[in-house]
Order: structure tokens, then sequence, then C-alpha cells
């Protein structure tokens, strides 16, 4: 099985990621270009580091769709990433891994490798994931031998999507990081990454020495103002659609932040998007709360949210379980639920019981969570004022003084965003430090990361793999 940079934690040293692109399939999102001539259409190779956001659909990296001619790597419905080639109706090459991919919340590195002029059938097209070629496929085509390749051949390129240019389908939602494509060379994993001597870790290395042929691009989404722009040295830049400067995040296969988790169940109608930082729990999704990917049973801890649609009710706070249904139980009814309540007069919820706390807060105002693990407690701000003259960073006058992680009943605590109501709907803006929203201050943490609209208190860190790997 190979290793995944999820909450798992690299410390940080060696070559280091700086950003990555986020993908929305509702705003159309895509990059897209058109080859020239190939240095060697029957050599290339594809790397691209992913982390999905959407399970269960049909959701493309990289394609086109040329009619009787088309090429695709991304997920099917049912979770496992593919790569296919047909001309002329023909299928030229196809992969299909027995293994599945759902894991929301961890970076995951795709190396395609094509040489269709090797003399062995399975050696023309190599398949590796995290640092690991995959052998084991539910369906697979290789190429004839000298088969000239349809990806590398002077068409079209659609990132996060398939189809053509105006007309994508299958669009992704989630973020790609450090997208190259080697025209003429097939590449192995080892040009692309390395495990990580302490941790085991499959990492990113720097691409940058590596030759990449006429087509060849490698895409590190740096240039906020030009976010296609290919820094191989070809020039070969890509036409982006929809997407703008927010869609650049620092959430990276070197530094994986917290996004809001999927994979909890008893979430009703909610709905995700933008990399699953937007939270819509939709009518009839009543008193539910949704989690971050990352727990900490240690260590001092800050995310803020946005409040784009407050409802009747809505909560912010933390908990050491996921939402246990979708019509009776609000965050804080638990005992190791702690919330602050934007309704009844902004109180503070645990264990079932309510009591006065701050001001109320509604749609376009955003809420801090100080976590202080080390010394048991909880603060919470409203619009870069603590409430109830709460001060993180001396540890005067928190929310709550909470329960030991370790007495809990799963040993971690999570920070969550919450519906109280069943009468509207709710939307949540999450920011865990590489926020889907425009931030007009920039503050960042004590070791320079995360993007927030207020200042992070002293002593406190964002939910990042970074920051665990030190404090966690």
């Amino acid at each position: 099985m190979p290793l995944i940079l999820g909450t798992n934690s690299i410390k940080d040293t060696g070559f280091n990621v700086s950003n990555s692109l986020r993908f929305n399939s509702a705003s159309s999102d895509y990059l897209y270009q058109t080859h020239g001539t190939p240095t060697n259409a029957k050599k290339y190779t594809i790397s691209t580091w992913l982390k999905t956001s959407t399970l269960g659909s049909s959701q493309r990296y990289l394609g086109y769709n040329g009619g009787s001619d088309w090429f695709v790597v991304g997920a099917t419905g049912a979770n496992k990433i593919t790569y296919t080639e047909v001309l002329s109706d023909t299928t030229i090459g196809s992969l299909t891994p027995t293994a599945v991919s759902r894991d929301t919340s961890a970076w995951l590195n795709i190396v395609i490798a094509y040489d269709s002029t090797q003399g062995t059938e399975a050696n023309r097209v190599k398949y590796y994931s995290n640092g690991v070629q995959i052998t084991s496929f539910s369906a697979s085509t290789y190429p004839s031998q000298n088969q000239d390749s349809y990806i590398n051949s002077g068409n079209p390129f659609l990132l996060g999507a398939y189809g053509t240019n105006g007309s994508p389908e299958q669009l992704f939602n989630g973020y790609l990081s450090e997208f190259v494509f080697i025209d003429g060379t097939a590449y192995d994993q080892t040009s692309f990454g390395e495990f990580d001597e302490d941790s085991g870790i499959w990492k990113p290395i720097d691409v940058s020495g590596l030759t990449f042929g006429n087509n060849g691009f490698y895409l590190p989404f740096e240039n906020s103002g030009a976010l296609g722009q290919d820094d191989s040295g070809n020039g070969n830049n890509f036409t982006v659609n929809n997407l703008t400067s927010i869609d650049q995040s620092t959430d990276t296969c070197t530094n994986n932040f917290a996004t809001l988790n999927v994979l909890d169940g008893n979430l009703g109608n909610s709905t995700f998007s933008e990399g699953n930082l937007r939270f819509n729990s939709e009518d009839g999704a009543n008193k539910c709360w949704m989690r971050s990917t990352i727990g900490v049973s240690s260590g001092k801890w800050y995310f803020e949210a946005k409040v784009q649609t407050a409802g009747n009710n809505c909560a912010i706070g933390i908990s050491d379980r996921p939402s246990p249904d979708f019509n009776s139980t609000e965050l804080g009814a638990g005992a190791y639920d702690y919330s602050y309540q934007s309704a009844n007069s902004g109180n503070k919820y645990n264990n079932g019981s309510q009591s006065s706390y701050g001001d109320t807060y509604t749609d376009d105002d955003i809420v801090s969570c100080a976590l202080d693990l080390d010394n048991l407690k909880v603060y919470f701000g409203k619009n870069g004022t603590w409430q109830n003259s709460g001060n993180p960073t001396n540890g005067t006058n928190p929310a709550f003084t909470i329960t030991a992680p370790s007495l809990t009943n799963h040993g971690f605590y999570f920070f969550c965003l919450g519906d109280l109501t069943g009468a509207n709907n709710v939307i949540w803006l999450a920011n865990f430090g590489s926020p889907a929203f425009a931030i007009s201050s920039g503050n960042s943490d004590g070791n320079g990361y995360g993007n927030f609209e207020y200042s992070v208190p002293s002593g406190y860190y964002a939910l990042n793999t970074k920051n665990l790997a030190e404090y966690g």
C-alpha cells in the first residue's frame, strides 16, 4: 500500500511546494492548451499531485474529447484513477487499477510513463502511485510496439476536465499541484519524488532539471496572475478558464492543510464545494455538524470560518466525534462537544446545556476559534474581538475549560462547523489557513503559515502537517 501525504507529517526540510490550484466543478474551472509537434510521440511521462474533494463520480485531471479520438487521466465513479487513450475508436492504451482511491484528506502522486518502443508489452505503459509501481489492474490494454501516442501528438489538453474548450465535461473537484508533462522520455517515479528518510512518506522533489521535450510543461501554479504559466522553459503556457487568484492555494503536497471531512456520515442533504471548504447544510439536513480532516491531541491551534448564510442558527466549535445524526443532535449536545451559537443571544453550548457567552453573529461575519490543548481551554471570537473578554495568549476567560483529549471517547478534538436548525440551510466557509474566500488583511501564524483575516494569537498555529510535525 503506497504511503500518502495525509495527516502524517513531514518536517520542513528539503524541497517545498508553495502552491496548488483549487478546482470547483460548479464554476467550470479548467485550463487548456494545444500541443505542437512532439519530440517523440512514442514516449511521454505525466506526473501530478492531487487531493480530491469528491468521490463516486467521474472526474478528470487531464483529458480531451476529439470524438473518435480521446484520452483521459482521472477518477471513475468507482473511485479508481484510470488512464485511457483511444484512436479511431480503438483503445491503444488503458490501465484501471484494482485498488480504489478514497482519501479526501490526503495528497496522492500519480505517474504515467508511456514508451511503446519497449519489447515487453507490460513495459510500454507503467503506472506509479505514491512511489510504488502498480501491477494489479482490473482492466488493461497496452499499446502495440512503436505505437504513436494520442496524448502527445499535437492535440489539445484540458487540465481539470475532459471534453473540449468551451464544452468541458467530468470536471474535477479538488487540488492539483506540481503538474508535469514530459515529451520524448519515459521517466520512472524517482524523477518526481522520493521516500522521506524519517517518516517513509512519499514526497516531491525538484523537477526543474528534467528534459521536458517540445511539448513538455511544468505547472507549479505559483504566479497568481498567470496560473497557467509553464515553468519548464518551453513557454507552453495554459489558458485559464474561470480560475482566479483566490483559487491559488497553499494547501500542497509538502504542507497539507485541514479541510472539512466529507467522509463523515449522517450529514443529510449537505453539499461541499471549494475544495471541501464550503459547507451547505441545505434544507432538511438539520442539526448536524462536520469536522476537520485533521484532529489534534496536544498543542495550540487556530482557525476561522465565514458565515455565508446563517439560517436560523449555526454553530462553531470542537468535538471528539462526527455528527451522529442530522435530525436531533446539535454541536454541543455531547459531553465532549463545545460550541458557540449564532442565535440564542450568542450562547455557548456543552453537554446539552446552554449559557450566556457572547454576541450573536450572522451573514458575512467571521468567527474565530482558538484551541489550547496544553491548558485545556477553548476561545471564540467575532470579527477580530475575542468574546467575553477572552485572551487566548495569556489564558484568561476561556469559553470553556474542556476535558483532556485522552479522556474523551476518541482521543482527539476536531474543529467543527454546525447547523442547529431544521428550518433553513446554513452555509459556512472554513479557513484553516488556505481560504476559498478573499482575505482583506492577511495574517499568518508564528511559523509563517496560513492566510487569516485576523491576527493569530501568539503560540497558536494553523492546522497543517508542517505545524503538526512540530507541535502536534
